[in-house]
């Protein structure tokens, strides 16, 4: 078993005929997320684990709206198993890959304990920043009826901060914070390369709408 071409293309066409794609996870975010993941990894990552793991974790892929979002991760790990072993891989690579998926999830909250977890949960979270990052937030709140933003108040200066309904709310919410939640060294280097870039966009576009940007959105 290795990180073979040939095993990545069959992984690919497991998931191009079973998962439920939207416009910010279908395969060419699971492609991303591998490239990032083999950027973080090193000598010691068992890459063939990383690489079952990159493509299956959003095997099951429910909406950011559905109440059982927190849920889909586990429900991947369960469902990539008869994969796993139809693919070869043995019964411990099987246990370690069905932790990777259930502790990548944001919304499960789950601890990652071994290292191809936590670069996973890297290389996923960083799909969320930089340039693609903001094209995703952008798809995903088109997606689901949300507006831009809040024309009178855009960055949440006397409100509270409201990401179901409002677009850029998120990145306060969540996206601003990735950077400092990653767990690997290359993960927090490449975060940070990519949240300069979403920084730039947030400065051109409070100058675009004529609101300021508070001080505590670029802070970080």
């Amino acid at each position: 078993m290795d990180g073979s071409a040939d095993l990545r293309t069959r992984l690919r066409a497991v998931v191009a005929q079973l998962m439920e794609t939207d416009p910010a996870h279908d395969l060419a975010h699971l492609d991303r997320v591998w490239v990032n993941a083999q950027a973080i990894a090193n000598d010691q990552t068992d890459m063939p684990v990383l690489l079952a793991a990159a493509y299956l974790h959003d095997l099951v892929n429910l909406s950011k709206d559905d109440p059982d979002r927190h849920l889909a991760s586990r429900r991947s790990a369960e469902d990539s198993e008869s994969i796993l072993v139809n693919l070869g891989y043995s019964a411990g690579q099987v246990h370690a890959i069905k932790h990777a998926i259930e502790a990548h999830s944001f919304s499960a909250n789950i601890t990652p304990e071994t290292p191809e977890a936590c670069i996973l949960r890297d290389a996923d979270r960083l799909d969320a920043l930089g340039a693609i990052g903001v094209a995703r937030n952008f798809s995903v709140s088109g997606a689901l009826g949300r507006s831009l933003y809040d024309p009178a108040d855009p960055f949440a200066a006397n409100r509270s901060l409201d990401d179901l309904h409002f677009s850029i709310d998120h990145w306060k919410v969540k996206l601003l914070g990735l950077p400092g939640d990653m767990l690997t060294e290359g993960g927090k280097e490449i975060a940070q390369r990519r949240i300069t870039r979403m920084i730039r966009f947030l400065e051109e576009f409070a100058q675009e709408i004529g609101s300021p940007l508070p001080t505590d959105w670029t802070n970080l």
